[in-house]
């Protein structure tokens, strides 16, 4: 069953693409069949750089309980940095 739960997010950041480093602006996120990935549903991340068609796309597809633990990891080391690190 597809969810069809997205969420898109501007971002600033880069990814390292199949042609090197890349600025990325956008990023989907969204629970849905994997492509690769050795589950029924995961959890898809896609970082875009728009302006450079199909190329421009770095993409994730991790297991629910590993989205669940890098939410919880990215929380932590944000709630440990120094404020206003930039």
């Amino acid at each position: 069953m597809c969810t069809y739960i997205t969420e898109k997010v501007a971002i600033s950041g880069s990814a390292k693409g199949t042609s090197g480093w890349m600025s990325v602006s956008d990023a989907s996120v969204y629970l849905d069949h994997p492509v690769r990935a050795p589950f029924g549903h995961t959890l898809n991340l896609d970082f875009l750089a728009p302006e450079l068609g199909p190329s421009g796309r770095v993409a994730v597809e991790l297991s629910q309980d590993s989205a669940r633990a890098l939410v919880k990891a990215i929380q932590a080391v944000l709630d440990a940095a120094p404020e206003g690190l930039e």
